[in-house]
């Protein structure tokens, strides 16, 4: 069993200075934890792999495409391979659980 608590996850992403921490990889999926504090702008480009956001915290609006939405704590958006896609307007510190399938490069 392989299991993880969100704050340790938390401690290590900032201790590695870094947005993203990948903390599970399997043959099929990879598992990160993403951060964008409230203000940030999201960097991200199109992944090669589909992606499930799980929300854990914060308030932010999402681009998927040409659709919009706003998530909070709780939402759950799944982006297909190759799909333009960004975070913006957080208007709360965003903490994501990002599944990639197969597992990100």
């Amino acid at each position: 069993m392989k299991a993880f608590r969100l704050d340790e996850l938390e401690a290590e992403r900032v201790a590695n200075e870094g947005a993203y921490l990948q903390f599970l990889r399997e043959r099929n999926m990879s598992v990160g934890l993403y951060a964008l504090d409230a203000g940030q702008t999201d960097p991200q480009n199109p992944h090669a792999q589909d992606e499930v956001y799980f929300v854990v915290s914060g308030r932010a609006s999402v681009t998927v495409g040409e659709e919009t939405t706003t998530v909070a704590r709780g939402s759950v958006v799944y982006v297909p391979a190759g799909v333009p896609h960004k975070f913006h307007h957080i208007s709360e510190d965003l903490r994501v659980l990002v599944v990639f399938s197969p597992p990100e490069g």
